[in-house]
């Protein structure tokens, strides 16, 4: 049978003007979609939202506050090893002292004894109920010594216990743990202990023991597999296994446990050194701020307080070592100055004899003073430069600094030289004897003097280096978290989350909800019938709350338990078909008979839904209508009627029945319907005989208009088995479930098998704020009493 062309369908009234569709890709439109499409999932999104804040404001509650612990540290500028080396040193600039200082405060020496001091290389925390536990302990302020109260035994505390349980059962699964903690183990606030020694074998390093305290300050050790190692009592030293234990204090329930691990000593000055802050106020200011954030207030000040002042008392040595080396090198220097001093006041003595009285003119002793303080300024250059070369290379711009010195006294030295030649030759040989007593007089005293000088300095050495201000911790106010903070961050992440599953959704989204996209492939759409609430409230009644709540949106207009138009005739949808009910009046006036097939390119449609409640729609303008189930693999067509199955179509094909017995009645007048019949075991062999014809052709004389509700194309063969023989062949495509490629397909197939399809049918459209819902042409109009 061929198909006629096609007859115009209705004009839709709910699709977009033709304008709207050619402004696809206007800016404004694409914003107007984006913000319809976020406003059809508000609901998502603020829960979304809501969760998160949920969460954010738990963590913010429930995190363990970190708190920072500050000191300040003075760096003073360092004096020179020698007396007299400042002038020296003011002629160079360098780098600020405390830049060098925050390195030697940061090093592993300084660091290391704070390690040492404060333990912390032995890691004691105690066993918490999981999430809520450590924010309980926190909040217990009982007096000192006392030990909060876990959970009484009632529901509540059975509760958490069974969730406490499991949570440990699962981390216990991977990480290899054969015990599990009950609630009587956990720590809920009071308890305190300290360990000063815990060494381990080397291949037991970093990995968590179990404390278990005991009766009378007595504890048992359990390795990470969970075996006894030692029991010992707080204040003894216990050994075992390669195991030594020595407890300070410990206070808590029996049968408290408490997670020990110990650390290699680099790995905890490694990570002190990383959470110790140290920077400079201002620039060249040698005020160094120090500070340390922990969970502990009192642990980070103890830590911070041993670090500053362990680096002071090294300061101190430090400076104190460096003026025992000076002193020690001008006692070396020391017995050679007094030789030289007392072989220059031998010779002295022994030209006075020699010559007798001499006396020295008034201009030989100027020129002698003068050359005494030269030869003394160059002796005392003499013993900076054994400083520098201790210190400094020769290119450093203090030895420099020296050198010019140096030159400058001995052309001074010369200049003085070649004035003393003039004198007469028993004055010159005077002079240069005096001179050289003198001179070494001189430097004698000085030296002694510089002796005692650093002697001083080394006794009382108090480093450059002092503590302004001890460490302190502001408990009121701690760093982290920041509460309104992360509540704030986790609700925009929510939000942003919630946005971004929404658009992704409607990206990955490739139903069809345009009809203009249908009517773009040659698909005539002769309705759109809007969702409804009324069929997805009957069917929620009827399948019961827990597959409601399975099928949710999908239950109206898909698999229907109740007629629609017979229980509300002025449902929004149903006046949708009977629009779709005038333009197929037109579009049968030109078909080869009166039978028409609705069928449908996938399951879940709502083909049954539409055959159902058009074939009722029609039957109450007055014509006879049959409604004729051909699924005979699925069909529930007999349910929208409240029969059986009985004998149908199936019993008719297969001669067990005869036609007149298998057609039914409805309570729809002017409606009969023959149902599907007992499922057989070969559907397609049934509707490819010889019966079907002679059952079609015999309902079409019978009836004005036969509806035949068949399977999906694409799923089964059925539906091009029976559409050779109707004379309109529609499709139900529904709204956001199938991709116009897959309605391509469906039309493609049919048409390989001869059949024509008239139109198609848009079902279960969703009203939409965006894109092409029934609110841009249905509104809501129905009769109403006068009573």
């Amino acid at each position: 049978m061929t198909s006629q062309t096609p007859a115009t369908p209705q004009s839709n009234p709910y699709s977009p003007a033709p304008s709207n569709s050619n402004r696809q890709h206007d800016d404004e439109i694409d914003l107007l979609a984006l913000f319809g499409t976020l406003w059809d999932s508000k609901v998502l999104i603020c829960v979304i939202t809501f969760c998160f804040m949920v969460l954010g404001v738990s963590y913010a509650l429930l995190a363990t506050p970190v708190y920072r612990a500050n000191a300040i540290v003075q760096v003073e500028e360092k004096s020179p090893g020698l007396p007299g080396m400042s002038e020296v040193s003011e002629m160079f600039g360098g780098e600020s002292a405390a830049v060098t200082e925050i390195e030697l405060l940061k090093s592993r020496k300084v660091i290391g004894t704070a390690v040492d001091d404060l333990h912390l290389d032995i890691i004691v925390t105690p066993h918490y109920f999981p999430i809520i536990g450590p924010a309980i302990a926190r909040r217990y302020s009982g007096a000192e010594g006392e030990l909060n109260a876990p959970l009484q035994e009632n529901w509540f505390s059975k509760l958490i216990s069974a969730v406490q349980y499991g949570t440990r059962t699962v981390i216990n699964i991977f990480s290899d743990k054969k015990s599990v903690p009950s609630i009587a183990s956990d720590a809920w606030g009071g308890e305190q202990i300290s360990v000063s020694r815990f060494d381990v074998p080397a291949a037991f390093f970093n990995e968590e023991h179990t404390l278990i305290a005991g009766e009378s300050g007595d504890y048992t050790l359990l390795s990470p597999d969970d075996e006894a190692i030692l029991s010992g009592t707080v204040g003894k030293t216990a050994i075992a296994s390669g195991y030594e234990v020595f407890i300070n204090k410990l206070h808590a329930r029996p049968g408290t446990m408490f997670s020990v691990s110990k650390r290699r000593r680099l790995s905890a000055i490694l990570d002190l050194q990383g959470t110790l802050g140290a920077s400079e106020r201002g620039k060249d200011s040698g005020i160094i701020a120090l500070s340390l954030e922990d969970t502990d207030p009192d642990h980070a000040v103890d830590i911070l307080n041993v670090v500053a002042r362990t680096y002071l008392r090294q300061n101190v040595e430090r400076q104190s070592a460096e003026a025992a080396k000076s002193l020690d090198f001008l006692k070396e220097q020391l017995p050679t100055i007094k030789k030289d001093l007392e072989e220059a006041e031998r010779k002295f003595n022994s030209y006075q004899v020699k010559a007798g009285s001499v006396n020295i003119s008034a201009e030989a002793e100027a020129l002698l003073d003068q050359v005494v303080d030269i030869e003394s300024s160059m002796a005392e250059l003499q013993l900076k430069k054994a400083e520098l070369d201790r210190l400094y290379t020769k290119d450093h711009p203090a030895y420099q600094a020296w050198r010019e010195q140096m030159a400058e006294q001995r052309a001074r030295k010369e200049e003085f030289g070649e004035r003393i030649k003039g004198l007469p030759e028993t004055q010159q040989e005077l002079l240069g004897l005096k001179r050289d007593l003198e001179v070494g007089t001189e430097i004698y005293t000085q030296m002694l003097n510089n002796i005692q000088e650093l002697d001083i300095v080394r006794a009382g050495t108090v480093g450059n280096v002092r503590i302004i201000d001890d460490a302190a911790v502001n408990i009121e106010e701690p760093v982290k978290p920041k509460k309104a903070l992360v509540v704030v961050i986790a609700t925009l992440l929510g939000g942003f989350l919630g946005v971004a599953l929404v658009l992704v959704r409607a990206a990955l989204n490739r139903g069809v909800e345009n009809p203009d996209d249908i009517e773009a492939i040659g698909l005539p759409v002769y309705a759109t019938i809007p969702l409804s609430a009324e069929q997805t409230k009957q069917d929620r009644a009827a399948l019961g709350k827990r597959k409601s709540r399975l099928n949710h949106r999908r239950l109206a207009n898909q698999h229907p338990t109740t007629l629609l138009a017979h229980s509300n005739p002025a449902d929004i949808t149903i006046e949708s078909l009977r629009s779709l009910r005038t333009s197929l009046h037109f579009a049968m006036l030109e078909s080869s008979n009166n039978i028409m097939m609705i069928s449908g390119p996938s399951p879940s449609v709502g083909k049954s839904f539409v055959s159902g409640n058009l074939a009722a729609v029609i039957a109450q303008s007055g014509q006879r209508v049959l409604l004729i189930d051909m699924d005979l693999r699925k069909g529930y067509l007999h349910k929208m009627f409240g029969m059986d199955a009985g004998d149908g179509v199936s019993g008719v094909l297969s001669k067990r029945v005869s036609l007149s017995d298998a057609i039914k009645p409805t309570r729809v007048a002017e409606l009969s319907i023959l149902p599907r019949g007992p499922i057989p075991p070969n559907p397609s062999e049934l509707l490819m005989s010889k019966r079907l014809s002679e059952l079609l052709a015999s309902v079409s004389k019978a009836f004005d208009m036969v509806i035949v509700d068949t399977p999906p194309i694409m799923a089964v063969t059925d539906a091009a088995i029976v559409g050779r023989q109707c004379g309109v062949t529609m499709l139900v495509a529904r709204f956001g479930l199938n991709p116009i490629k897959e309605l391509e397909v469906t039309k493609r197939r049919f048409e390989q098998n001869g059949i024509t399809v008239k139109g198609v049918v848009l079902n279960a459209v969703e009203r939409r704020a965006a894109g092409y819902g029934y609110g841009y042409g249905y509104y809501h109009y129905e009769y109403k009493s006068d009573k």
